[in-house]
């Protein structure tokens, strides 16, 4: 025991100072939130479309311009090797999390991070949240990557966000998975079973629009279909780090 609590104090602090301090560095290969050169684009190759697995690019329209649902996108970067003058491109921002499903769309020009703050759930969660955490068919890589927050390194109980195992306990949903056939009715439940006033939150490509089984007949293409989202994270999966940025934007904890 002595020798336990000897390397304990050995390790000093542990728990990154983010927000206060600066975020973690990213790897090298992380695909954070992209962006479009509608002027580099030449918009009737439409390369990019073609090579994306979801669906998510759209190239033309009224406006002629490309434009990419990272509510979609798997982040596998399958349009930049596609397009012949890569267009499109993947930065390191990691702030995709946004409070509308449309603003996850990104056009022509700069990037900007979407808007995730909600006023109602500051005021009534701002100083404690509990989420009901339900995997709707996930894999499991969302539901890993969120689960890592409650890792010494990230501590989310800090902000006062914590995991609960029943929903009669919990101010919301942390939804993950395209959500299956089979489990409509029981995340209906879940979320019925949760007290209001609540909130939701979708975690993941799948969760947001399907993933990579978008249109399948035994998947609802997200939690939108059954329950009503306040927030949507992109990413296949997203990495802490964004999932974690999107929940304190969320509650204004750190600012937009």
């Amino acid at each position: 025991m002595l020798d336990i609590l000897k390397t304990r104090l050995q390790q000093g602090y542990r728990t990154m100072r983010y927000p206060a301090g600066p975020a973690p560095e990213l790897p090298a290969r992380f695909a954070g939130r992209p962006t479009v050169d509608g002027d580099g684009c030449a918009h009737d190759c439409r390369a990019c479309a073609e090579a994306c697995p979801t669906g998510a690019i759209v190239v033309g329209g009224d406006a002629t311009r490309v434009r990419l649902d990272t509510g979609r996108c798997l982040f596998c970067r399958d349009c930049h090797a596609a397009c012949p003058r890569q267009a499109i491109r993947f930065g390191q921002d990691h702030r995709l999390a946004g409070a509308k499903r449309e603003d996850l769309v990104v056009g022509d020009g700069p990037a900007r991070a979407p808007a995730a703050f909600h006023a109602k759930a500051r005021e009534l969660f701002g100083r404690s949240l509990k989420l009901r955490e339900v995997s709707a068919g996930g894999c499991n890589a969302c539901e890993a990557d969120t689960n890592v927050l409650n890792t010494v390194a990230w501590d989310l109980g800090r902000f006062g966000i914590q995991f609960v195992a029943s929903p009669r306990h919990a101010d919301g949903l942390l939804i993950t998975g395209p959500v299956t056939v089979n489990m409509r009715l029981a995340l209906q439940k879940t979320y019925e079973a949760v007290p209001a006033p609540k909130i939701v939150i979708a975690v993941g490509a799948c969760a947001v629009s399907g993933g990579p089984y978008i249109g399948h007949p035994e998947i609802l293409d997200g939690a939108a279909a059954v329950v009503p989202v306040d927030l949507f994270v992109p990413g296949c999966p997203p990495h802490p780090l964004t999932i974690l940025d999107g929940l304190l934007r969320l509650l204004g904890k750190i600012q937009e």
